[in-house]
């Protein structure tokens, strides 16, 4: 089973050529974070969906000019929201999860021979 994720609408994630855009590794954990636990079944989709639109409108309607837009953190923060609604964990534990995720060195999720010749 996999997310149904948009291919159109505010929740849609950038795309390019029909394909999944992150531009820092932590976007990719996050976003692998929402459809394991989705997958999981920690929660529908719909629910995560709104919580998405909601961060999406909160942010339009707040956002200062000069602010870059990024979809990530607004998926991140919308995962926070799900889990901290359905009380699966603390607030303060996503928080505190979600910087060591960020933390990692590039690179940390990929497997393979990275032996180097010195």
């Amino acid at each position: 089973m996999s997310a149904p994720l948009d291919v159109e609408g505010p929740a849609a994630p950038p795309r390019s050529n029909g394909e999944l855009v992150f531009a820092e590794p932590w976007e990719s954990r996050a976003f692998g974070m929402a459809v394991s636990l989705y997958e999981a079944g920690a929660f529908t989709w719909p629910q995560f969906q709104a919580a998405l639109i909601a961060r999406i409108t909160a942010w339009e309607t707040s956002a200062t000019p000069d602010e870059p837009y990024n979809y990530y953190q607004l998926w991140l923060a919308a995962l926070e929201d799900v889990l901290a609604d359905l009380c699966a964990v603390s607030t303060d534990e996503v928080t505190t999860r979600t910087h060591t995720l960020a933390q990692r060195p590039p690179g940390h999720d990929h497997t393979g021979d990275h032996d180097h010749a010195h």
